[in-house]
């Protein structure tokens, strides 16, 4: 069946693999891919792809209403998998207003084209939303989000989040927009860009500099491998009931300070390091504000009803994410050196 899907924020980190696996995977489907090249957005990502013929990049803000009608009018688009966001919590504690032009304003433009475009043809159509898990806040030991979690966002940037969610599940009781959410724990894996906790602890112990952990590390994350998120979204996308939500997590709960000293594990014996280990580039730091103790999904619903769960270990995950930093560490100088933005 041919359809023409515009994938937001398609040039980033998770993007770049949704974009990459439903160019491949569906090859009667045109991808569009939506970017507006941000820091973050990274064409280097897309190389594998950007010549296949159900491929076409398009540069665009989200913020802008009207380039997005026009795009809508243009395109006759069937779907949309909506991952453009800012998506670093430091940066929303600095500058709260990008975060609500882009993952607020910018999601109900999108609400608004769809709702525009497919009125009173709704069936075959669909928004899809990919959120976080920080929208509902922080958890004690022992417990576990679930998809009927009261919101509780403890930064501007999971505020934000939280407000998009709740705007595109008004769509769909208010206007009967076809839609369906998901929200995920962390992710890991190739492209992450090096302002994340894996990427940036890679490079530093590469370069040899100190290994930045908030606090005493004692934070917990719950961590999933991006390529397992792309399959989660690709079931979601063609099986999920439409207005539900879903939660995707991996099981997989670490302690800051015990991923990160994995990590030195892995990469003393990956670089051979015989004399010492990167272990003694730990370094302590000011926790950060506003810091949610424990994320932890309860993935039991996507399990149960569309059949999906994690492939891998966290550790065989890590390993492979350590062996591509590795081996692309050109992709890491372009981003050091901004040579990356002039793509």
């Amino acid at each position: 069946m041919d359809r023409k899907i515009l994938i937001t924020g398609g040039a980033g980190f998770i993007g770049s693999h949704v974009v990459k696996y439903f160019v491949r995977q569906y090859p009667s489907y045109q991808i569009f891919n939506l970017d507006l090249l941000t820091y973050a957005g990274n064409l280097e990502n897309l190389k594998e792809v950007e010549d296949t013929q159900n491929y076409t990049f398009i540069k665009g803000d989200i913020c802008d209403a009207a380039f997005i009608t026009n795009l809508f009018d243009t395109h006759a688009f069937d779907a949309v998998i909506h991952l453009a966001a800012e998506s670093h919590v430091d940066r929303s504690i600095e500058d709260p207003l990008a975060f609500v032009n882009t993952n607020i304003i910018g999601t109900v433009n999108l609400l608004n084209a769809c709702k525009k475009a497919w009125k009173g043809e709704e069936t075959g159509k669909l928004f899809y939303h990919i959120s976080t898990d920080e929208v509902y806040g922080s958890l004690e030991d022992g417990e576990f989000f679930y998809e009927t979690t009261p919101y509780d966002p403890q930064s501007p940037y999971s505020a934000s989040k939280a407000s998009s969610d709740h705007f595109v599940r008004a769509y769909n009781n208010t206007y009967k927009l076809p839609v369906v959410i998901s929200n995920c724990s962390n992710n890991y894996g190739p492209n992450q860009f090096p302002e994340k906790l894996i990427p940036v602890c890679i490079q530093n112990i590469i370069d040899g500099n100190p290994l930045p952990v908030y606090g005493k590390g004692e934070n917990i994350r719950d961590w999933l491998f991006v390529h397992d998120h792309v399959t989660a979204i690709d079931v979601i996308f063609h099986q999920g009931r439409v207005g539900e939500t879903y939660n995707i997590g991996g099981f997989n709960e670490w302690k800051n300070i015990d991923l990160v000293r994995l990590l030195c594990k892995i990469m003393d014996k990956k670089l051979d390091r015989t004399s010492g280990s990167c272990e003694a580039l730990i370094t302590f730091v000011t926790d950060r504000a506003g810091h949610d103790h424990r994320y932890a999904i309860d993935s039991t619903k996507i399990s149960k009803t569309l059949g999906w769960k994690p492939s891998l270990q966290f550790e065989e995950g890590l390993e492979q994410t350590v062996d591509w930093y590795l081996g692309n560490q050109s992709w890491l100088d372009h981003i050091k050196s901004g040579a990356y933005q002039n793509n």
